[in-house]
């Protein structure tokens, strides 16, 4: 750490005030949906190498191997079709379609590492980085509802790849529209990989589910293979628990020592995001080096809770470490939440914000 960084750090409270997310109301140009369709910072420097898998989770290691062999079938060149074969299921001969899948499905809980692999196919796969796209599902809507559906079908069928992350199966009708999207796009040869969001009442086992996704995108089912991706979630194994919130003196003082923070009460910010659209929260922490709030307290409903879950995500994905008094982050849904059908989005927030807070440490002088 700098010294500079050090002293802003340590400084008494200046007079310039910290930033506000509240005050922020953010347009984001369609053409700039495009450009960011590439994994999030988080996972910039991530590689099928850099995965650990658990050595008492062989299927982990087992989904490593198939998508390096999966990034390395898509090949230098633009292939169609009828000469292409994915993930080792033999090679097309030519003048015929591939019988074999032409995508794969990364099927598992959250915090197994998929977005990672899901990263990691991206890095490796041979094509330019205009020719590759990664955005998760609420992006891919955003990107349709901003060019229409024919423009997004001409942009993204010159790609080789595209990377689905999170793809959610709550909505039926944007299931539909995204799985038409998706017919258009492997009718134009593109590769396609995913995970996804398990379906409301679906709660298994606590992981998602293979069946649910391959019934929900009807005929693309035979264009993906499934993997499963066993384990407990990576960010819990082995770590100390979450910090305890602090004091609202001491996150007050840390957002004015450090530099680009962010300072607002958190129901104010809840109330903030009821009026800008979800595919703008990561253009609302453009510049935002740490999140301080203040007043957190259990979210109220269940809209304002998936409107949170959004922003924790663009968080995570920005690394943006969250400073926090009042209740603990494991205490933001109510248990009616917490048992419902999007009980695995509020998981996987308590998960990311739970990381988060531990990154924010550093922020606070002891």
């Amino acid at each position: 750490m700098s010294s500079s960084t050090t002293a802003s750090r340590t400084a008494p409270i200046a007079e310039a005030a910290p930033l506000s997310l509240c005050a922020r109301e953010p347009h984001v140009p369609a053409d700039r949906l495009v450009a960011e369709m590439v994994p999030p910072p988080r996972f910039d420097s991530v590689r099928f190498a850099t995965y650990i898998p658990d050595p008492n989770q062989p299927s982990q290691s087992e989904a490593v191997r198939v998508l390096d062999g999966f990034a390395a079938g898509l090949g230098d060149a633009r292939a169609t079709p009828a000469r292409r074969s994915f993930l080792g299921f033999g090679k097309a001969k030519a003048g015929r379609t591939p019988a074999g899948p032409r995508g794969v499905y990364l099927d598992g809980g959250y915090g197994v590492g998929k977005t990672h692999l899901l990263a990691s196919l991206w890095h490796a796969a041979p094509a330019e980085p205009a020719l590759k796209a990664f955005g998760t599902f609420v992006e891919l809507t955003n990107l349709v509802g901003a060019l229409g559906f024919q423009q997004t079908v001409r942009t993204l069928s010159g790609h080789r790849l595209l990377c689905i992350d999170e793809f959610e199966l709550d909505d039926p009708g944007d299931t539909v529209l995204v799985s038409t999207l998706l017919g258009k796009l492997v009718d134009a040869g593109v590769a396609l990989a995913a995970t996804s969001n398990t379906l409301p009442g679906k709660l298994g086992e606590g992981r998602f589910a293979a069946a649910d996704f391959l019934r929900e995108i009807q005929g693309l089912s035979a264009h993906f293979r499934a993997l499963r991706i066993d384990g407990e979630d990576y960010r819990h194994r082995g770590l100390p628990e979450a910090p305890a919130p602090y004091d609202e003196e001491q996150v007050t003082k840390a957002a004015y020592a450090a530099e680009g923070a962010s300072l607002d009460d958190f129901t104010q910010l809840l109330e903030h995001l009821a009026r800008v659209h979800p595919s703008r929260y990561g253009a609302l922490t453009d510049g935002v080096r740490a999140v301080c709030l203040t007043g957190v307290r259990p979210v109220p409903d269940q809209s304002t809770a998936l409107r949170l879950v959004v922003l924790a995500d663009r968080l995570y994905d920005r690394e943006v470490p969250v400073l926090a008094a009042g209740v603990p982050f494991d205490r933001l849904f109510g248990e009616e939440m917490l048992k419902g059908g999007y009980r695995k989005k509020y998981f996987r927030a308590i998960s990311r914000l739970t990381a988060l807070a531990r990154d924010a440490k550093g922020l606070v002088t002891p």
